[in-house]
């Protein structure tokens, strides 16, 4: 899966201060996003306040995308839940031609074990054709995908193809690294302060949140990362840490949200129960955002 190294960006849905969904700023973010060099486009994850999204809202977000993307970058769609029956129901109900892999959290708040967890993405992988990125945040699922659950899936399922790994034990990162045993499996940093070491371990890159935020600078760091440009890499890893941490500092996607109305493509304003950015985190990202 070579069309997932690099910077994927898991992009955020502006809203009006209303409450609806900003559809011009979204083609705005779109736009932004792939000017600013990123290799693919990650719709609908939890950074894009999905839970509080209706059907139809959903159903326009995405064709909103599309059409602002025009085919000039691929696709990953997010589906995921708790309930693996209706996670199998909604990759049969959906058109998945126009992307390249479907993102699929571990089960949240039922916190199965292990087996568990390997029978549910078994089950995914068994009912279709598509791609599938597992991902791993256990800091939001309540429960971790272990490596060696990980490299199972991953050597007796084909069309499972990468995981986004958001664990904060990085030697686990490199577990997977150094024990898997398929060369086309993908393993993608899932959080952008690990995103360099991560990539220059051997990972494939990363599912980033900032990076729509600064994506010039990001994907320039990356693609330093990949080639094993290990001064260089860091040197934009330095000059991006500090906003990276600070976006995190209230919730996910607040923080990216004031970057980007920082930079004028969208609107601050989240859905409850997320609220946005406090006055005082505005002011430290917007000072930070002058440093980059």
């Amino acid at each position: 899966m070579k069309q997932l190294i690099g910077t994927g960006v898991a992009l955020v849905t502006p809203f009006q201060q209303d409450g609806t969904v900003d559809y011009a700023a979204l083609e705005n973010l779109v736009n932004y996003s792939i000017d600013g060099g990123v290799e693919y486009l990650v719709i609908l994850g939890t950074t894009a306040e999905a839970a509080t999204l209706t059907k139809d809202e959903k159903k326009q977000v995405i064709e909103t995308i599309k059409k602002a993307n025009a085919n000039r970058v691929p696709m990953v769609l997010g589906i995921g839940g708790n309930n693996t029956a209706e996670v199998i129901n909604e990759y049969k109900e959906t058109d998945l031609s126009d992307y390249i892999a479907v993102l699929t959290v571990s089960p949240y708040y039922n916190k199965p074990n292990q087996e568990g967890i390997y029978q549910h993405y078994k089950a995914i992988a068994e009912s279709t054709d598509a791609n599938i990125i597992l991902y791993n945040v256990p800091g939001r699922t309540g429960s971790n995908i272990s490596a060696d659950t990980t490299i199972r899936l991953a050597n007796e399922f084909k069309n499972i193809v990468a995981i986004k790994e958001a664990s904060p034990d990085f030697l686990q990162s490199t577990d997977i690294i150094r024990k898997n045993t398929r060369e086309d499996f993908n393993i993608i940093s899932g959080d952008d302060e690990f995103a360099v070491p991560m990539t220059l371990a051997g990972g494939s890159g990363v599912i980033s949140v900032i990076g729509q935020g600064v994506p010039t600078v990001f994907t320039d760091m990356i693609r330093k990362a990949i080639n094993k440009e290990v001064v260089a890499a860091y040197e934009g890893h330095y000059k991006v840490v500090e906003i990276t941490r600070a976006i995190f500092e209230e919730g996910n996607p607040c923080g990216i949200k004031a970057v980007l109305d920082k930079k004028g493509v969208c609107k601050p304003f989240t859905r409850l129960p997320l609220v946005p950015a406090s006055a005082n985190l505005t002011t430290k990202i917007n000072q930070l955002l002058s440093n980059i």
